[in-house]
């Protein structure tokens, strides 16, 4: 099998780790294969890939796109280590605000799985990281969400204190701004 998938606390974010092929050239491994991710409960047709750099303590997120445009994701980390957190923004979901945090790095070749509803960050834990990303749904800058990184209702324990945050990020509401607002998913 060229992968495992593990459901975590949250089960439908899944944690992937691939078989991986090893030798003294190299490695070589299998990121995706549609027909086995689906067999899994992995479904969608991923259209995008994305990635980005990031050095030491920056904190991405927590970020999401809003109906009609909200994104299911697959995450892993290509270089570095990242610490992967999903929180679950399904109003009606067992899980309502809980979160899952997963180690991600160049080493163990994990990924994560994050259905759509859910918003979505990672906290760099080595002296740079790349993180490369499949979406299930295009980028629309006018559907962009957020939930704040440290909002204590989540309380989520983040592996390195004052992390690097962008402006933008520090400005999210909290979970129940979001819930005020009618901005959860169903």
């Amino acid at each position: 099998m060229p992968f495992e998938f593990k459901k975590l606390e949250i089960p439908d974010v899944i944690l992937i780790k691939p078989q991986i092929f090893e030798d003294s050239r190299g490695f070589f491994m299998e990121t995706y294969k549609k027909e086995v991710f689906e067999n899994a409960g992995i479904v969608g047709e991923f259209i995008q890939d994305n990635q980005s750099r990031s050095k030491y303590g920056v904190l991405r997120g927590l970020h999401f796109q809003k109906d009609p445009y909200a994104q299911a994701k697959i995450v892993r980390c290509v270089t570095g280590v990242i610490y992967d957190v999903a929180v679950d923004l399904r109003r009606s979901s067992p899980t309502f605000g809980k979160y899952v945090g997963a180690i991600l790095s160049e080493l163990n070749k994990y990924q994560l799985y994050i259905p759509r509803g859910f918003a979505h960050g990672f906290l760099v834990l080595s002296e740079y990281a790349d993180v490369v990303y499949k979406v299930d749904n295009i980028y629309a800058p006018d559907h962009e969400g957020g939930l704040i990184y440290n909002d204590p209702d989540v309380n989520i324990d983040w592996p390195i204190d004052n992390p690097l945050v962008s402006d933008k990020d520090k400005k999210w509401p909290t979970i129940n701004e979001l819930k005020e607002n009618n901005q959860l998913f169903g």
